[in-house]
Parts: C-alpha cells; structure tokens; sequence
C-alpha cells in the first residue's frame, strides 16, 4: 500500500469516530422563532479537521434533515441547502415557505446526532413573508441578536439633531432636484405603514429600499420617521456645504451622507436562497481548490468605470505572470476599446478563487463586490480610495487585505510580497473570512439597518406626515400571527 492510501485510510477512521464533542453546531437559524430571515442559516464546524486533512466522506456522512408541521398538521415545505465550504466546516441554509408548528432541526453523523440535535421548536416558525411585527424594538432587536455597537451610524449620525424634517426634505429637494442626473426617494414610516414620494428620471432603484423597510417592518414595529435615500451611485452632500441628512449606498470622505449596506448586499440578504445566487453565504463553499493548489496570480474582472482600471490593464499586460486581468465591457472609454480590448466574457464570480489574489479598484464609486471578496477565500488587494461601504471602517490594512495606492503604483510589489509570504498573505486570508462571519452575513445586514433607522427616529422631533405620498403595501401572503412571544400579545 501507498503511504499516500496509508494516510487516507487513516484520515477516513478517524473521521467515521468523530465524537459529538468534536463537532459545533452555531449560528442564528438555531433560533428560528425569534430570528426571522428569508433564509435561516447555521454552521456545522468539525473541530479536529483542517483544510489539509479534509475528505469528501464528510460530506458524504453528515446529514441535515429540517421538518415540522403546518397548520392542516402536514409536513410544513421547507428547503435545505448545505454548503461545503471544504476546510471541515459547513454552512447550512433553510428557506420555510409556511409557518411551521413543532420544527425540528436534525444534524447527524454517521447516522447520529450530533453536538444538541435534535434542536426542537414549539412554534411556531413563521417565513419571511409573514406580517407579523414584534410591537416593542428593543427586545426585538436584543433577541434577534444584534450588535449594540455600530460606530459607523454613530459618526454619520453625529452632524444632526432635533430635525424638523419638513424643513429639510424641501432643502433638499430644491438642491438636488435635478431629474437628469440626480434621484431620490423621500420616505415615510407612521403607524408601521410605509409612505414615499420619488424625485428624479430614473428611480426603479427604490425597489431596493423598498424591500428592506417592508421586510423590517414585518418583523417588528419600526418608530415613526421620515428619511432621504439616494437611489444614485455617488454620494450627494458635499462637505463645503452644510449638512443635509441624505441615506446614500456609498459613502465618501468629502460627503456628509448618512451610509446604508449597498443596495446589492441587500438585495443579497433578502433573496437568499431565491433570484440571487451570489451572497457572503454562497461565495464561501464556491471555492474548488484549496489553497496550495490555486494560481499564485492577482486576478480582476470589470467594465472600464475608471481611469485606474484601464491602467490595471496595462500592468497586468507588463507583468503576465502575475496577473489574469481583462476588462469586460466598454462604456466610460468607448474610444479607447482598441488599445485596451477585446472584451473579454464574464467569469463566475466563483472562478476567482481559483487565484490566490483578488483586485478590489473603484468602479464609479466604492466596488460593490468587496463583501464577497472577503468571504471568499483570498487575499485582497484594495485599491486606496476615498469612498467606503458602512463596514470598511472595521477593516484593517494588512489585517483584513493588502493596500495598494490609488495609482496603482505599488501593486506590482504588493503581489511579489503576497508570494514571497505566503503564510502571512493565507493569515489575512483567515482573517478577512472571519470578519465576513462576524460583520456581513444576512443577520448583520438586517440588523444595521434596524439599528441605523433606530438611532435616526431619534433625531427627528418633528410630527411624520405622509400626506401626498404613495402608500407601498405589503406583498399579500397568508399568515396566522399567532405567537407564544408576550411582547406579541395584544393584551399586554
């Protein structure tokens, strides 16, 4: 026999003992009454296996079965996703499409259950569409979860207080009222309803915002407020002029805009499991090689946004053994496709990781692919820049990624370093993953915008008026709202 047989045999027995003290089973899809998502998640995590001595026969020997009842006491539909994320450790994703009464979450392996399996819930689990508000926010939002420290929300908020929000809703539509360029939506929330008005040529993007007041709203009952979001790229409130409270995607050191998630991690967030394929769930089992095996090259896709794209593309062509770079479509330098061209096809998002080193460059404003960048699996290199999502502040160079300069001058170096430190460059790797973990799965995204509209109702001392504004109902589903929680009870 083979040594290399010899270690696998090895390797296979000592999978086949693993004890139910070897095995975590985490995360806020064990608590499905209380934490509402349109897909509910945990991890399955095998302690005493790492990426190097992982098989396949994992896989093969863990088995997740979700069930419960509806209330014509059948088999409740619930869809179960695992995600092999190929170093010893699971994700497992469940959508429920009814509410269920008596849910049980069953995690086995080889054939037996494992850390507290069977996890068993009275009732009842309801899906994501269900209306059915927690009256009191706090304790609300203390059981689903959520962080009590959102430093980012505290410096945006900072510049306001007491606003008579009439007042400045009518600023800021004479300022920035220019239907060509600009587009804006102004929003109400009384009475747990949700009222808007739209400013501008081009605002099918509020269905972004619609979707995570709505789907706050069904779980819990948001103050009275009034807010501005910008449905745009760029942020609105320059510096140089007073402050004015505008909700923007993207957030920039010159601007006073107040940031939100980007409308794409949202919309990731709220389509889990659905329409959208790519999230800071998926991305993590995408990965098909392990690291050792991967290209020791810096990889980049994208459109021609930005000067410095194109001048990526001229290292890359300098240095051909340290870069896989192509631009995919031509709209800013159309004159310029034939130095810079062909275009070349779209890769799955996946197929980065088939590279040990990912590019992050500005498009318009702040690329809106870094979430998944970080919970992907490798280095980054991002470009330095003014603009920010409402999580770069946490990040730390040469912690979470490797800085470049805003020119690109340096990245020719930083991938050299990368590969001469492999090690350090896996380390950041580690840690960019765990920040994902900890900062940026669908759980956080819904709590930061809890937390954001909180904090901002505070603010506003003026009555809501949702006068002359379109009503935006909620999607018809039928729901019994029955619950065991007291804050639920009409009668407290």
């Amino acid at each position: 026999m083979y040594l290399k047989d010899k270690i696998h045999l090895l390797i296979l027995c000592f999978l086949t003992q693993c004890r139910s003290d070897d095995i975590i089973v985490t995360g806020p899809g064990l608590s499905p009454v209380d934490i509402v998502m349109p897909a509910r998640y945990f991890f399955i995590n095998f302690t005493n296996v790492s990426e190097k001595t992982y098989t396949h026969e994992l896989n093969k020997k863990l088995i997740v079965g979700i069930d419960g009842r509806s209330g014509a006491s059948k088999h409740c539909r619930v869809w179960v996703n695992k995600l092999d994320r190929k170093d010893g450790t699971f994700i497992v994703r469940y959508k429920i499409y009814e509410t269920c009464k008596d849910l049980s979450i069953q995690v086995l392996f080889d054939r037996k259950h494992v850390a507290n399996s069977p996890y068993n819930f009275n009732g009842p689990v309801h899906p994501d569409q269900c209306n059915c508000p927690v009256k009191e926010f706090q304790k609300w939002f203390k059981d689903y979860g959520c962080s009590h420290e959102y430093k980012q929300i505290e410096k945006d908020l900072k510049p306001f207080s007491n606003l008579d929000m009439k007042k400045q809703v009518n600023k800021i539509v004479d300022k920035y009222h220019q239907p060509e360029s600009t587009s804006f939506c102004h929003y109400a929330v009384k009475n747990n309803k949700l009222y808007r008005k739209c400013y501008g040529k081009h605002v099918g993007f509020n269905m972004f915002s619609d979707n995570i007041l709505l789907s706050l709203m069904r779980k819990v009952n948001l103050p009275d407020m009034e807010l501005v979001i910008n449905l745009g790229d760029w942020p609105l409130v320059q510096k140089r002029d007073k402050p004015l409270p505008v909700f923007s995607w993207c957030g920039s050191d010159e601007t006073y805009d107040i940031v939100m998630p980007t409308y794409d991690l949202t919309e990731s967030t709220l389509e889990n499991m659905g329409r959208v394929t790519l999230d800071t769930l998926s991305v993590q089992s995408g990965a098909e090689l392990a690291w050792d095996a991967r290209e020791s090259q810096a990889v980049w896709r994208g459109r021609d946004s930005r000067a410095e794209r194109l001048k990526l593309v001229d290292i890359a062509r300098a240095n051909p053994d340290l870069f896989n770079v192509s631009l995919t479509n031509f709209f800013f330098f159309r004159d310029k496709e034939a130095q810079y061209g062909p275009k070349q096809p779209h890769i799955s998002f996946f197929k980065f990781f088939d590279f040990k080193y990912q590019i992050n460059v500005d498009g318009t404003v702040a690329a809106y692919r870094m979430p998944y960048l970080l919970a992907g699996g490798g280095v980054i290199l991002k470009q330095d820049s003014p603009y920010y999502e409402h999580f770069y502040g946490q990040l730390s160079a040469w912690e979470h990624f490797i800085p470049i300069k805003r020119d690109l001058s340096d990245l020719v170096d930083r991938v050299k370093w990368a590969q001469e430190n492999d090690e350090k460059a896996r380390k950041i790797t580690l840690n960019a993953r765990n920040f994902a973990n900890e900062h940026l799965l669908p759980q956080h995204v819904i709590c930061y915008h809890a937390a954001l509209f909180w904090e901002w109702s505070k603010i506003s001392k003026s009555e809501v008026n949702a006068e002359d504004m379109t009503t935006i109902s909620q999607p018809s589903f039928d729901c019994n709202c029955e619950s065991h929680r007291p804050n639920n009870r009409e009668d407290l």
